[in-house]
Formats: structure tokens, C-alpha cells, sequence
């Protein structure tokens, strides 16, 4: 990660950047004017350079963005907002709570502890090809009711093209899915030399934003500790599945595109939390090394009231569209699981209500084509509907489920937008294999214009209908 000491032209921006003296501090992302910045010392202060003109700045608590908003070399000041996943499986009753927390008590062989190893995994090398057919595709519902296998007589996907997962990281000893890891074939493994210039040693598959370093491991919570505490299930794992699991492997699943790349990124932790910085990092991260496709299913219910809009995030979005890397993003599930309307509401779901052309939000559907009832929508703003109720996909430390956790009679499926989101993902990578020359407005137009019409999305929808990988490649 690039770390740059920076010398501001502007007195206000000066003693925030002189953060350290104080004992309370603010964490900023701030755009400065043009030609407002030179690379100098500034004493032991140190910003950070997140792209193009912003700056993450831990300021004294004392400095009101008002003030600094004033400040003619500054263009834009906000807070480093924070991102989470979308789906939460806390148990918010307090009476069940309680009941559960009797019940844990009463079972000391139960734990709270995570299942994160203290040291990430090695990465490793690409496994030698295998054949044979994949033995649990019959439970994913969701690749059948795409009729995926009718596509796959077009294409499995070019390895060439690269989805980028940005997410909690993902397993990358997973059976199913080091076959179809993307390696950065300008870095040499393990010599702690950025051999490409990009600003990261030794990212030869993707980069953990959170921990700083090349090893981004999805870290999953024990599931009693996600009923108690929130936090990750393994939710890039679960994404990557439906994405791009091996297909014809003889192992497990296969995801839309079983034959293409996948780029991971991690920058929501174990505890489900994340930044905007983290998240304008990962962004520009996928589309400077080569992904065609981001996998987004994360976000937030709404940007805060009274505070300034994410303009951060936004750009990061912008940055995306100019280099024409599409953004698949989840629609958002609800408020405490119950769906909305994102045209209307006051607070929807970001980033996929963002005006941005680039973006594809994506709303959840189950095996009976009913929208999810956690599920948001929008004529205007919520794109395609996309199997998001008990998906079937691969899970971390080598496994392959539909359900999340069950405990002493709690049981949660995977369900969300989160899990419709990779479906359209990989649809766009298999649809981008069959034409490469496709222009992303044009591929943007197949996917919704090969949607199949449904009840549950007509006037709840830009498309009125569900993805048809199908009928997409043959668009």
C-alpha cells in the first residue's frame, strides 16, 4: 500500500495534519483542490494517499468539517464512513437472547471463539487440472434455474476475464476455488519486491485492505459468536462460489462462470465492518490490475442524516465507469429484514442507489420466483432480480452449504442480496467471454435485456424480470 507524506498549502488543513498532538482525533477523507498538495515531511504527521485527489487524514477532534470546508485548498471533506456487510444473524430478541445465553452456559464444551487462524494460510500454487463432474451441482437451484448448463454449450468462461471479489476476502485453499484464483503474473511470489510497481509486495492473488498485507483470507466467526456478536460467516467464500467455482472438476459446485478468474479482495473484517477508505482502495485496486467485473455485496442502509454525502465512495464508483469496469452491487436487504423501495425511501441502500451508469443493483428472489422478503426493490434504481434465498455455495475451511448456522434450534440460511449479486457477476463474465469486443453499456443492456419477465419484479424494476444466463449468451 502506498503511504505518502504530504505538505498542504492551507493553514486549517496544517493542524489537522498534526493529528498526533492531539489525544482526540477524527478520521477523514478529504478532496483537495488542484494543485493544492507537494510530497514533503511534515514533521511525524502522515496522511494517506487513497487516489486521485483524496487524502485520509486522522484530524483533531477539535476541527469542524465546517472549518475545513472553508479552506480554498480543500475541494470536499467528509467522514471515513463505515461499510458493512448486509446481512446481520444477531439474535436481537432479548428474551431469546437470553435463553440461548442460558443454554451456553449450561454447555461449556461451547465456545465464542473465531475460527481465524492466528497466521493466514500460505497461498497455494495452481492445483493441476482435474475432470469429472461436479457432484453437488444439483443442490444450487439457482444455476438450474438459469439454466447455466444450456450456456456452458457457448462458454465456461475465458480465463482471461477477471471478477474482482470484494468482500471479507475469500478461501483460497478451498478445493473448488484455487483452481480459478487470478495470479498476477507481473509479481514473483515471496521475495518481498513489488516486482510490478503497483504499490503492493507480492500480491499474487488479490490484497487484504484490512490487515495490510497479500494473504486477503476470508476469516469466518464461529456461529455462536455471530449470534451473540454479529460478524463474518465466511461471506466472500460464499460469494466467490456463485461467481466462479471450478466447474468439470469433479469437486463440489460450479459457479456461472466456471471457467473464469477470480481477483480477491479484502476489506471488510471478521467482525462484518469496514471502510469507506478500505473500500475506495479495493475499488481502485481491482480496476488498475486488471478485473473487468466487481462482485460488491456490501454497503450501507442509507448515507448518515445530516452529515456529507459519501462523495468519496462515489468517486471511487466514477473511476470504475471511466476505466468501464462494471459494478455489480447487491440492492440491499432492508431495514432489520424487511425490504424497501429504493427510489422512494429516505435512507437506500449505497452504493447500488448511485446514479452511476457502470453499476448493476441486483435484488434477491427464491426458487418460486417470489421477490426475498428481506429483499429491497426500485423501478428506477434496483436493475435485475437473481437467485438470493438459500443459495448452495462453497463455504470456508473446504466446505459447500446453503445453510449459515445452526445452533441449538436457530438455523439461518444464506440468504440476501449478497448472494444474488455474484449470479449477475459471473453472468457478465461469461457473457464478456462469448464477446470480448462488447463495449460494458452494451454488455449492461444484454443482461437486462435478456431478463426473463416475473411477476414479483414487474414496476419493481428497471428490467422487470430475472437474470436468464441462457438467454443472456445467446442475446
Amino acid at each position: 500500500m502506498k503511504m505518502t507524506t504530504l505538505l498542504v498549502v492551507a493553514g486549517v488543513l496544517s493542524l489537522a495534519l498534526n493529528a498526533q498532538a492531539q489525544r482526540k482525533t477524527q478520521d477523514l477523507l478529504i478532496k483537495l483542490a488542484p494543485n493544492a498538495i507537494q510530497t514533503f515531511e511534515m514533521g511525524n504527521s502522515k496522511v494517506e494517499r487513497l487516489g486521485g485527489d483524496w487524502i485520509r487524514v486522522q484530524a483533531p477532534a477539535r476541527v469542524s468539517l465546517a472549518t475545513l470546508a472553508k479552506d480554498p485548498s480543500i475541494e470536499y471533506v467528509q467522514p471515513n464512513y463505515k461499510i458493512s456487510l448486509l446481512e446481520d444473524y444477531r439474535i436481537e430478541d432479548p428474551l431469546r437472547r437470553a435463553a440461548f445465553a442460558k443454554m451456553v452456559s449450561r454447555n461449556p464444551e461451547l465456545n465464542l471463539g473465531t475460527l481465524a487462524k492466528v497466521d493466514n494460510p500460505a497461498i497455494p500454487d495452481a492445483p493441476n487440472a482435474t475432470t469429472g463432474a461436479d457432484p453437488l451441482f444439483s443442490k444450487q437451484w439457482g444455476m438450474i434455474d438459469n439454466n447455466v448448463q444450456n450456456a456452458w454449450k457457448v462458454t465456461k468462461g475465458n480465463p482471461d476475464v477477471v471478477v474482482a471479489v470484494i468482500d471479507t476476502g475469500v478461501d483460497y485453499t478451498h478445493e473448488d476455488l484455487l483452481p480459478n484464483l487470478w495470479r498476477n503474473s507481473k509479481e514473483i511470489p515471496n521475495n518481498g519486491i513489488d516486482d510490478d510497481g503497483n504499490g503492493y509486495i507480492d500480491d499474487v492473488i488479490g490484497w487484504d485492505f484490512v490487515s495490510n498485507d497479500n494473504k486477503p483470507y476470508d476469516l469466518a466467526m464461529e456461529p455462536l459468536e455471530i449470534l451473540f456478536k454479529g460478524g463474518n460467516p465466511g461471506h466472500g467464500t460464499h460469494c466467490a462460489g456463485n461467481v466462479a467455482a471450478r466447474g468439470d472438476n469433479g469437486k463440489g459446485i460450479a459457479g456461472v462462470a466456471p471457467n473464469v478468474k477470480i481477483m480477491s479482495i479484502r476489506f471488510i473484517s471478521e467482525k462484518g465492518q469496514g471502510t469507506t477508505a478500505d473500500a475506495i482502495k479495493s475499488i481502485m485496486y481491482a480496476v488498475d490490475n486488471g478485473a473487468k467485473i466487481m462482485s460488491n455485496s456490501w454497503g450501507s442502509e442509507g448515507e448518515e442524516a445530516g452529515a456529507p454525502e459519501n462523495k468519496a465512495l462515489r468517486d471511487a464508483v466514477q473511476y470504475a465507469q471511466d476505466k468501464g469496469v462494471l459494478f455489480i452491487a447487491a440492492a440491499g436487504n432492508g431495514h432489520k429484514g424487511v425490504g424497501y423501495d429504493n427510489d422512494t425511501d429516505a435512507a437506500p441502500s449505497y452504493p447500488s442507489s448511485y446514479d452511476h451508469d457502470i453499476i448493476i443493483s441486483v435484488a434477491a428472489l427464491d426458487v418460486n420466483n417470489n421477490l426475498g422478503s428481506f429483499s429491497n426493490w426500485g423501478a428506477k434504481t434496483v436493475d435485475i432480480g437473481a437467485p438470493g434465498v438459500k443459495v448452495f455455495s462453497t463455504v470456508v475451511e473446504q466446505g459447500y452449504s446453503d445453510v449459515v448456522i445452526d445452533k441449538m434450534g436457530f438455523k439461518a440460511f444464506w440468504d440476501g442480496t449478497s448472494m444474488a449479486t455474484p449470479h449477475v457477476a459471473g453472468a457478465a463474465a461469461l457473457y464478456w467471454s462469448a464477446n470480448p469486443s462488447k463495449s460494458w453499456q452494451e454488455v449492461k443492456a444484454a443482461i437486462l435485456g435478456s431478463a426473463k419477465k416475473i411477476n414479483s419484479l414487474a414496476n419493481k424494476s428497471v428490467s422487470g424480470g430475472k437474470l436468464d444466463v441462457e438467454a443472456l449468451v445467446r442475446y
